[in-house]
Order: structure tokens, then C-alpha cells, then sequence
């Protein structure tokens, strides 16, 4: 499964494919995502990641002051490295190029198994948390993180900026778990590039919680996508907590 599992695209931002149709991996042709309220839960906690190159991703606020997102959306392919913190930026409230609060980025913390110029990189590890250099507005209340990976059959959901609909929040609100493998969730949301970084969502009492964040998309006829689980970056989300920090 590893192997397969390299040679999938992971959920990257647009470039010059938008010159051309573009193709989406990971969307079933009955393409179940659709326009979702900015101003309602769980969706008011997702946000826009951009880079001063112009590259988009979805992230998701975990913490007053943190955003989990893809790493993969970090890197820049130009210089082979992460992009420094002051070339990251977090629109919260993002529609059609407006915004109700942007916000930029003090600290990166990612996974040290996370070598996206690695010929076949760890997609377990490819996940982000970004540090704010502000709290998030308020009123933008952050998700919960559960360490427990759902079970297959789960119901969930995800949401993010898709490359074909890019200036809308979308989701996916009917899919599920369909097992684990290498690391990975398994689900078969909708989800194709540029809802990388996007969380997925498992219903958490009246609530939602985030489970995972999306990384990659398969190109088969049947939806089979995958999601770094929640517990590879607890580790990190932990230590604050116990210290007292946001």
C-alpha cells in the first residue's frame, strides 16, 4: 500500500494546470461537495493558507493561536525548502477575495519524518502547525482534536478550497471511514487539490472534532483518499496544553 501510496498526488495547490481543464483526482463523478455558511460551526474554523507565491490550501484553527494544515503546502518548489514563516498567510472568513481577518505566521512546527524533497516522502508525517502572531478573531472558536482515529464506517466530513472552486469554501458532508493503512485514514470524502490541509471532521458528541488532516487523493474510479489521523501531531498540540499555553 506505501508504495501505491507514493505515487499519488498529494492535494497541492493549483498552477499551471488552471491554464488547462483541470483534473480532479479524488472527486467522485457525483461530486457530492457543495457551498457551505462561513458563519456557522464547524465551517467558521476552517481557514485560507496562502503563500506569498500565491499558492492556497485550507487549515483548520485547533488552538486560539494555531492552525493545522498539509506541510506540503509549506514548500516551495522553487528553493526545495519550507517557505520562512513571513511568506505564510491566514484569511479567516474567505470568500470570492474577501476576507473578514487576515493573520500572519510567527512559528512552524512540523513533522521531522516530513521530507517533501524526498523522492517518496512520508505522507504519514505530512502535516503543519502554524503559530499565529495574533490570536484568531473572535468569535472563531477553535476545533477540538480527538487522538482516537475513528473507526472504519464513521461518518465525517471535510471541507476545504478546492482548485476548481477555489474562491468558496466547499465540503463534503457524506462520506465515511473506510479503514487505515500505512499510517493513513481512509476515507471517501471528496477532496481533490487545494483542500489540502483541510480537516476531517468526525461528529463528537453535539459537535465536530478533527480526526485528521487531508494530504492526498487517488485517481481510481472509486473515492479512496487519505488523512494524516490526529494523534501524529498531538504530540505537539499536547505539551502546550499541560504548559497552560493557547
Amino acid at each position: 500500500m506505501f508504495a501505491s501510496l507514493a505515487a499519488l498526488p498529494l492535494l497541492l495547490p493549483p498552477s499551471r494546470a488552471l491554464a488547462e481543464r483541470p483534473l480532479l483526482p479524488g472527486v467522485g463523478s457525483d461530486d457530492r461537495r457543495a457551498p457551505v455558511p462561513l458563519e456557522e460551526a464547524p465551517w467558521r474554523s476552517l481557514v485560507r493558507v496562502q503563500t506569498n507565491l500565491g499558492g492556497r490550501c485550507t487549515g483548520a484553527l485547533v488552538a486560539p493561536n494555531r492552525v493545522l494544515t498539509a506541510a506540503h503546502c509549506l514548500f516551495n518548489g522553487r528553493t526545495r525548502r519550507f517557505f520562512p514563516e513571513s511568506s505564510l498567510h491566514v484569511l479567516f472568513g474567505y470568500a470570492r477575495g474577501e476576507y473578514s481577518r487576515h493573520v500572519t505566521v510567527s512559528a512552524i512546527a512540523t513533522d521531522p519524518a516530513y521530507d517533501p524533497a524526498a523522492g517518496r516522502p512520508d505522507i504519514a508525517a505530512d502535516w503543519a502547525l502554524l503559530t499565529l502572531a495574533e490570536a484568531a478573531p473572535a468569535g472563531t472558536p477553535p476545533l477540538p482534536v480527538s487522538p482516537r482515529p475513528p473507526a472504519a464506517g464513521t461518518p465525517v466530513m471535510l471541507g476545504g478550497y478546492s482548485q476548481d472552486r477555489a474562491q468558496i469554501l466547499m465540503a463534503d458532508r457524506d462520506c465515511r471511514i473506510l479503514g487505515a493503512g500505512s499510517g493513513l485514514l481512509v476515507h471517501d470524502c471528496d477532496a481533490t487539490r487545494g483542500t489540502s490541509g483541510g480537516p476531517l471532521l468526525a461528529r463528537d458528541g453535539a459537535g465536530w472534532s478533527v480526526a485528521g488532516v487531508g494530504v492526498a487523493a487517488g485517481r481510481g474510479p472509486e473515492r479512496r483518499n487519505f488523512a494524516v489521523p490526529a494523534a501524529r501531531f498531538m504530540t505537539v498540540l499536547r505539551p502546550q496544553a499541560s504548559a497552560g499555553q493557547p
